[in-house]
C-alpha cells in the first residue's frame, strides 16, 4: 500500500539512514502515512514496521505517544490550542472552551462537516504570546499566536471555503 504510493518518497527516506539503522526512519515514514488522511491505519503501521523491520507494536507505540500522530480518523485539519498553566492564565481555557461552543463541539471533538477537530495540548512554546494554537493538516503545521474567538472563527472559514473550492474541483474531473 505505502511501498506502491510513495515509492520514491520511501526509498529517499530510508536512504538517509545507514543499512542497520532503519528503525530510525519510523517517523518520517509515519508522517508520510498520515499526509493525506491525517491517521495512521493499522495495515499502514503494519508496513511500516515491515519496512524499517520492527514490530508493528513498536510503530503503535510512537503513534500513540506523539501528539501529532493518530491511528484513527477525525477531521481534515487538526485545531490544537495549548492548555498549560502558563498558556491558561493568559485565557487560553477559555478561548478553548468559548472556541468549541461557537463551533457546536467540546474539545476533543470534530464539526459536523468532518473538517475540523479541536484539541487541547500542552506546550506550544509560546506562552507569552497565547491564547496559541497550532493547525495540523496534510499540507504541515501552522502557528497562530494572540488568538481571538474570531481570528480562529475567520480561519475556520477560510479552510471551509478551501475544502469547498477543491470538492468542486473534484467534482468537475
Amino acid at each position: 500500500m505505502l511501498l506502491e504510493k510513495y515509492a520514491n518518497e520511501i526509498k529517499e527516506i530510508l536512504d538517509k539512514y545507514p543499512p542497520g539503522e532503519r528503525r530510525s526512519a519510523v517517523m518520517p515514514l509515519i508522517n508520510l502515512a498520515q499526509r493525506d488522511k491525517m491517521f495512521v491505519s493499522r495495515e499502514e503501521m503494519i508496513e511500516i514496521g515491515r519496512i524499517v523491520g520492527i514490530s508493528t507494536t513498536e510503530v503503535a507505540s510512537v503513534v500513540g505517544f506523539y501528539s501529532l500522530y493518530y491511528d484513527h480518523p477525525q477531521g481534515s485539519y487538526r485545531l490544537q490550542v495549548c492548555t498549560d498553566l502558563p498558556c491558561a492564565l493568559r485565557g487560553s481555557e477559555k478561548f478553548l472552551e468559548d472556541l468549541c461552543t461557537r463551533l457546536g463541539i467540546k474539545p476533543g471533538e470534530t464539526t459536523s462537516d468532518g473538517l475540523i477537530t479541536v484539541e487541547s495540548v500542552m506546550c506550544l512554546a509560546a506562552c507569552d504570546r497565547a491564547p496559541v494554537f497550532q493547525l495540523q493538516s496534510g499540507e504541515g503545521l501552522e502557528y497562530y499566536e494572540n488568538q481571538t474567538v474570531e481570528n480562529a472563527l475567520s480561519l475556520v472559514e477560510r479552510l471551509r471555503a478551501k475544502a469547498a473550492q477543491y470538492r468542486r474541483r473534484d467534482n468537475l474531473d
